[in-house]
């Protein structure tokens, strides 16, 4: 996934140099105060940031916005990628001030070891119901582009994926600063509570069966299914190439985003020294230990990782 990443220092004492947050846009009354949720996307790897040590991160920012916050549980990904879902649910203010806490959290995590002057330009992936996207939308898209007009994030919406069978979901891909990120959350899910169809799907589950991500981990030899064979349980080692310049991002502060990746893969990552690099390149050596199922998914987040940073590159 395009890393969801982004800030909210919940430490008061060191405040990100960003405007204060967006004003809620102020809906009706009644609108205001019914319950409603948003659902989005975060990195496997990254989980372990909203949760906090002992669930304390995320018992500190439902104490701050008054909303509820749920995670899918460890492995339980949207499916086609490595993130897990994030469900937040209270009234459209509630909401809006705990998106903006938790993306701002995971936005100091990423960059915590770079010096920015600008605030980056992220992506937000919000899980929207297929048949309340019509309303995002509008006639002619026309509620889109006003959405866009007013907030200055990109929106995009994509098409329904049929590679999974019963999936009725599609993702809502928000992209700025944060500032505009969470302009364009408070318009969406204003927009989305207005929509009794959504509204009635807040209580179904937000995490997927585990079915549907037996496509992307499967054993690449198309036989698989639950029982993996003497082979498939055996350790590999895949050594990838990963540039220098992006070695601190797969690293993490004190190695905990690589700590993170170990865990959530169950595969043994081991990088080479300062200066060992990859035959004829300026890449580190990234091994990566495991059975193949391990290695594909420890992989799939170090690249993630990877790619996201040379979106921003190219930005």
């Amino acid at each position: 996934m395009e890393s969801t990443e982004s800030s909210y220092m919940s430490s008061p004492e060191a405040p990100r140099r960003r405007s204060s947050p967006p004003p809620p846009k102020s809906p009706g009354s009644d609108s205001a105060e019914k319950s409603t949720y948003v659902r989005f996307l975060v990195s496997n790897a990254a989980a372990g940031s909203v949760i906090g040590k002992g669930g304390a991160t995320i018992t500190d920012f439902q104490s701050q916005s008054g909303a509820r916050i749920q995670l899918s549980r460890n492995h339980e990904f949207f499916p086609g990628t490595t993130d897990r879902i994030i469900m937040i649910s209270g009234t459209i203010n509630e909401i809006v001030k705990a998106v903006d806490l938790v993306l701002a959290k995971l936005l100091s995590e990423l960059h915590s070891e770079e010096i920015e002057e600008v605030e980056p330009r992220t992506k937000l992936r919000l899980v929207v119901p297929n048949s309340s996207c019509g309303g995002i939308i509008g006639k002619g898209g026309s509620t889109i582009k006003s959405f866009i007009e007013e907030s200055q994030a990109g929106i995009k919406i994509s098409p329904q994926d049929n590679n999974y069978f019963g999936l009725n979901d599609r993702l809502v891909t928000v992209t700025g600063s944060l500032d505009e990120q969470m302009r364009a959350v408070d318009l969406i899910v204003s927009k989305l509570s207005e929509d009794s169809h959504y509204a009635q799907s807040m209580n179904a589950p937000f995490s997927y069966p585990a079915t549907y991500n037996a496509m992307s981990y499967g054993p690449p030899n198309g036989t698989g299914g639950k029982f993996q064979n003497a082979k498939e349980d055996r350790s590999n080692s895949v050594t990838i190439g990963v540039a220098d310049e992006h070695i601190g991002l797969v690293l993490g502060r004190g190695g905990r985003t690589i700590m993170e990746i170990s865990q959530g893969s169950g595969a043994k990552i081991k990088i080479s020294d300062r200066g060992d690099f990859m035959s004829g390149t300026t890449d580190r050596k990234v091994t990566i230990t495991g059975s193949q199922r391990a290695i594909h998914a420890a992989e799939s987040m170090i690249m993630q990782k990877v790619s996201y940073a040379s979106e921003r590159a190219m930005d």
